[in-house]
C-alpha cells in the first residue's frame, strides 16, 4: 500500500491521461481493427493485422497492446507470436456485425464531440458554447451547419440506433406504456436543424464558413431520426403504433437507409416541433431533447405538446437525471458540462423537469431512475 500522497497522485495521472485512453479506442475503430478481429477465423498477429489494414507494423503493435491493457483485445503466444482477438466487450460493442455495435457512435464522438471539448475553459470562463472556436460556426448559427452531406447524415443516424440498441429497452420499460396505443416520437436534435444545405450557403456567402470546408456542429444522442427508438417500443409493446416525427431531410433518409416492420406500426410525418402542428397521440417521446434548450424554450415546446395530446395521454421525458442536489451521478455531470460545450441546455435533476412540466399542464409527473445511462419521466394531460 501506498502513501495517501501516492494513491492521489496515481488518481492525477489517470485523469489526466483519459483522453490518451479514449484516442486508443477511437483509433482502434477508425482503423478497423476490431472489424477485422472478428471476422478473421482466428487469433492474428500484428503484422497480419497491419497488412490487412494496410497500416505500419510499429504501429499496429503498440496500438493493439495497448487495447490489451485496456481490456479490448486477448493476446496469447503461438509459436512465439504474439496472436490478438476481440475480447467480450470488443465483440459485443465495438465491432460492426455486432447488434449492439456502438462504433457508429463512438466515431461520431471521436470526430466531432472530442474537438468541442478541447474549448471547455472556454465555455465555463464564457458561460456559452463554443462553436465559433471548435467549428467556426457562430454561437447563434446553432445547429446550422451539421451534416451537409447525405453519409454524415447516415453515418449520425446510424450512431443513435448504436445508442437505443443498449438502452432503449430499459427506458421504454421503465413505465408500463401499453396503455398509450398511440405514440409520437419527437425527434429532436434535428428538429432544429432548417434547410441544412441552405443554411450552409448562406454561412458561405457571409464568409462564416469557408466554401465546402468539413465544419461539423457535435451533438447528442436522440430519439426518432432513424426510427430505432420506434421499434424497441413496437417490439415492447404489441398493441402500440408510432409515429416518427422529424426533419424532411431526415425522414428521406431513414426512410431510404433503415428498414421498418411491414406491418405499418411505424409512421414518419415531416416538420418542425417549435413551428409546425404536432401529430395527435395518446403519449409523446422525448428523448435526449429537452436537455438541449434552455427553461423557456422548453416550457415552449412542453406547452405545444399539452395542446396537441389527447385528453388522458402523456409524456415521458427521457433523460440522464441529475442526483436530488446537482451534483452527481458522474456520467450524467460530465454531461451537464457537454451539454454547456455543446448547445443552450443542461442536465437537471427530477424536480426541475416537474418544474418545466407542471406549469406546462401536465400532472402525475412520475421519475424512475433505470439503472442505466438514461432514465424516464412520465407526466400525464
Amino acid at each position: 500500500m501506498g502513501s495517501p500522497h501516492d494513491q492521489a497522485y496515481r488518481l492525477l495521472k489517470e485523469y489526466s491521461n483519459g483522453f490518451m485512453v479514449s484516442q486508443v479506442l477511437f483509433a482502434a475503430c477508425e482503423l478497423g481493427v476490431f472489424d477485422l478481429l472478428a471476422e478473421a477465423p482466428g487469433p492474428l498477429g500484428s503484422a497480419a493485422v497491419a497488412a490487412h489494414l494496410g497500416i505500419s507494423c510499429w504501429g499496429t503493435e503498440q496500438l493493439l497492446d495497448a487495447c490489451v491493457l485496456l481490456k479490448l483485445l486477448h493476446v496469447e503466444m503461438r509459436r512465439g507470436e504474439a496472436v490478438y482477438a476481440n475480447t467480450e466487450l470488443a465483440s459485443a460493442y465495438l465491432a460492426r456485425t455486432s447488434p449492439t455495435s456502438q462504433q457508429h457512435m463512438l466515431l461520431y464522438v471521436a470526430r466531432t464531440t472530442y474537438l468541442c471539448w478541447a474549448h471547455l475553459a472556454e465555455a465555463v470562463r464564457e458561460g456559452k458554447n463554443q462553436y465559433l472556436k471548435a467549428f467556426g460556426v457562430p454561437s447563434e448559427e446553432l445547429f446550422s451547419a451539421i451534416y451537409r452531406s447525405e453519409g454524415e447524415r447516415l453515418q449520425f443516424l446510424r450512431g443513435l440506433g448504436d445508442v437505443w440498441s443498449v438502452e432503449g429497452r430499459g427506458v421504454l420499460a421503465a413505465f408500463d406504456l401499453s396503455p398509450f396505443p398511440l405514440i409520437c416520437d419527437l425527434g429532436g436534435e434535428y428538429s432544429r436543424i432548417q434547410g441544412l444545405v441552405d443554411e450552409r450557403v448562406a454561412m458561405e456567402t457571409r464568409g462564416w464558413v469557408p466554401p465546402g470546408s468539413p465544419a461539423r456542429l457535435a451533438l447528442c444522442p436522440l430519439a426518432g431520426c432513424s426510427g430505432a427508438l420506434a421499434k424497441e417500443c413496437t417490439s415492447l409493446y404489441a398493441g402500440c403504433r408510432v409515429t416518427v416525427f422529424d426533419m424532411p431531410d431526415v425522414v428521406q433518409t431513414a426512410k431510404r437507409h433503415f428498414s421498418f416492420p411491414e406491418d405499418g406500426r411505424i409512421s414518419f410525418c415531416e416538420g418542425d416541433f417549435f413551428k409546425d402542428p404536432l401529430p395527435e397521440a395518446d403519449l409523446y417521446l422525448l428523448a435526449r431533447v429537452l436537455h438541449d434548450w434552455t427553461d423557456d424554450k422548453c416550457s415552449r415546446l412542453l406547452a405545444r405538446i399539452h395542446g396537441a395530446c389527447r385528453t388522458g395521454g402523456g409524456i415521458l421525458v427521457i433523460e440522464s437525471l441529475l442526483d436530488a442536489d446537482g451534483r452527481g451521478p458522474l456520467t450524467t455531470q460530465l454531461y451537464s458540462l457537454n451539454m454547456l460545450v455543446q448547445t443552450e441546455g443542461r442536465e437537471r435533476t427530477p424536480a426541475q423537469y416537474r418544474a418545466l412540466l407542471a406549469p406546462a399542464g401536465f400532472h402525475d409527473i412520475q421519475c424512475r431512475r433505470t439503472g442505466g445511462t438514461y432514465d424516464a419521466i412520465l407526466a400525464r394531460k
